[in-house]
């Protein structure tokens, strides 16, 4: 048996002991949603249900709880109302023990990686392998680990550096390496392209789109980078008025009137995204067509 299959076969009776296969068509239901800080409301009566399989952008203006939304459900914050359910499982107000059953079936990047400085990127992916199943052997881990970050796109040389040796794009990648360390289902992306030059971040969106298919993921992903919303998203929910006021394809959204879908989606910005979208897709089409 290969390293690959002993970590896949260790990994899934792990989750067979836990939590059932959730074979439903939405992951992530979200239902009455109220998140408060002292006066200020956050998020009021938010309803959200994410597809499996998609990648699923979320945007919206700054305040209006994107990060909230995503700290909600995978249990940073405590919601003063609602339901989240994961995998079939209630998250907010479930069994504890199941809660913690279904955390090994999402990775999360945050923003700007938040890697533990003290540590090697190999080590920093080894951190939730060593919290879910620290029965592995410690040489498998190394090897999931080196694995994992040659999945993520980065050289094997640099499992053995450490965050402050690498570049901003080094550091999402070994973010994402972490976040792919228990071979996930659901894949939370928290602003991942913020901070990298265009080709850089395109590349990301590449990654990310690719990691999807091939992997089969879910991927709920945060984001105001235009260029990503129409190279790699299915559908788009959008942040507004303390809810989800709209979700749909981007040509969907645009049907819509509210003013802040407009100003995003038909700005300069939100054009030229769209005429950069459109010429990649005709030369995808192009290149798949043949000479």
């Amino acid at each position: 048996m290969s390293e690959d299959e002993i970590e896949a076969h260790v990994i899934a009776e792990a989750r067979d002991d836990i939590v059932p296969e959730f074979d439903g068509e939405f992951p992530v239901v979200i239902t009455g949603l109220r998140n408060t800080f002292g006066e200020q409301v956050v998020h009021d009566n938010l309803d959200l249900k994410v597809r499996r399989g998609e990648i699923l952008g979320v945007v919206g203006g700054s305040g209006t709880g994107k990060s909230v939304l995503m700290r909600s459900i995978i249990g940073l914050q405590i919601p003063d109302e609602g339901d989240i359910e994961v995998f079939g499982i209630e998250i907010t107000h479930g069994d504890p023990d199941e809660a913690v059953g279904v955390r090994n079936r999402w990775g999360v990047l945050f923003q700007g990686g938040a890697l533990f400085s003290t540590l090697t990127v190999g080590e920093n992916v080894e951190v939730p392998l060593k919290q879910f199943y620290p029965e592995l052997d410690p040489e498998l881990m190394h090897e999931i680990a080196r694995y994992k970050v040659v999945l993520s796109g980065l050289p094997e040389d640099a499992t053995a550096k450490f965050p402050s040796e690498l570049s901003g794009g080094m550091k999402k990648r070994a973010g994402l390496a972490r976040a792919l360390a228990l071979d996930p289902e659901l894949l939370f992306l928290d602003e991942p392209t913020a901070g990298l030059d265009p080709i850089g971040a395109a590349r990301f969106d590449e990654l990310t789109r690719e990691l999807a298919d091939t992997l089969g993921l879910t991927v709920f992903l945060i984001t105001h980078d235009l260029d990503t919303l129409y190279a790699i998203c299915d559908r788009v929910a959008v942040l507004a008025d303390h809810k989800v006021i709209a979700v749909g394809t981007i040509p969907e959204l645009l049907e819509s009137d509210h003013p802040w879908i407009q100003e995003y989606f038909n700005g300069p910005r939100g054009r030229a995204a769209q005429e950069s979208g459109e010429r990649a897709r005709s030369m995808d089409k192009q290149d798949n067509t043949g000479d």
